[in-house]
């Protein structure tokens, strides 16, 4: 059996970023972000509407100067599913799958963020000359291969079930 090339960390934590965007309810833009500190997950998050209220998807987007505020981004998601766990993310970095917008990016920064991934710009945003004032790394990767390889026909020690066939 030929070996498979193992994704870098990197594009591992693109990939988790990539796979929680497909959570996101705003057809405008879907976006992914992982916190990671010491190659561990500390919170991931994808753009999607509050708690309890309705999602864009379903009733349409709420436009106010060209953006969606029905929303909160995938990095104020991140952050807060960190902090309702009560987990501090004070030097970890931010695999997102598109450049924060300024607000995201500020709110990263107060976190205490030290370094953003990323391999999509957004438009009209401060996002880049915020980080690089505050000493924040950017990062900017190709994307990642887009599939998951996984075939049970090569794991001599997997069984397939009546659903797997």
């Amino acid at each position: 059996m030929a070996k498979k090339k193992r994704p870098s960390w990197d594009q591992y934590f693109l990939k988790l970023a990539m796979l929680a965007s497909e959570r996101a309810t705003c057809p405008r833009m879907h976006c992914g972000c992982v916190l990671v500190k010491d190659r561990f997950v500390l919170a991931t998050g994808y753009n999607g509407s509050l708690p309890g209220q309705p999602h864009c998807e379903d009733v349409g987007c709420l436009i106010v100067d060209n953006h969606c505020v029905r929303t909160n981004h995938a990095e104020i998601n991140a952050l807060v599913q960190a902090t309702t766990h009560g987990i501090n993310i004070k030097g970890s970095t931010a695999y997102i799958t598109n450049m924060s917008c300024t607000t995201c990016a500020k709110a990263l920064i107060a976190a205490g963020i030290k370094q953003v991934v990323v391999f999509s710009d957004f438009h009209d945003t401060l996002a880049t000359d915020f980080y690089t004032k505050a000493g924040v790394e950017i990062v900017k990767l190709d994307i990642p291969d887009k599939l998951i390889n996984y075939d049970l026909d090569v794991y001599s020690s997997a069984k397939k079930t009546e659903k797997s066939k």
